[in-house]
């Protein structure tokens, strides 16, 4: 737990599996990360029709971006996932392999997780949004 950050889960309201309800971030720089696409690093897209190749690849892309910002997964205070289905498998087995990974620290903050119509990439079935709170300085 960094200590700029606090998690809640207040008692009036439902467990979570494995995220908080709310993340504090004492003031301070943030990195607002664009949505993490499963391409690779010429811009093609990986994994066509494998959730979990896409999942995996989408995490890679999001630890670089961080790394770049000078922040790890333990520094994410906001997570959205958008997975392009309508199948609550889908996005139970997505969830499943992002805390698996190791990205899972940036999923315990303040996360959302949803199915979507379309995505911007064809064949694109995974994208993950990230903001994390930066150490103080450069």
């Amino acid at each position: 737990m960094t200590p700029r950050l606090t998690r809640l889960n207040p008692d009036a309201l439902h467990p979570t599996p494995g995220y908080h309800h709310v993340t504090v971030a004492e003031a301070g720089r943030t990195a607002h990360l664009a949505g993490q696409c499963p391409l690779d690093h010429e811009g093609n897209l990986v994994g066509p029709g494998s959730l979990s190749t896409q999942t995996d690849q989408v995490v890679a892309n999001a630890l670089t971006a961080l790394a770049a910002a000078g922040a790890g997964p333990h520094d994410v205070v906001r997570a959205v996932v958008y997975v392009r289905s309508d199948e609550r498998a889908d996005l139970s087995a997505t969830w499943t392999r992002l805390m698996d990974s190791a990205l899972a620290p940036a999923l315990t903050g303040a996360a959302t997780l949803l199915g979507v119509a379309q995505l911007g990439f064809a064949g694109q079935l995974v994208e993950l949004d990230l903001t994390a709170a930066l150490p103080d300085g450069g």
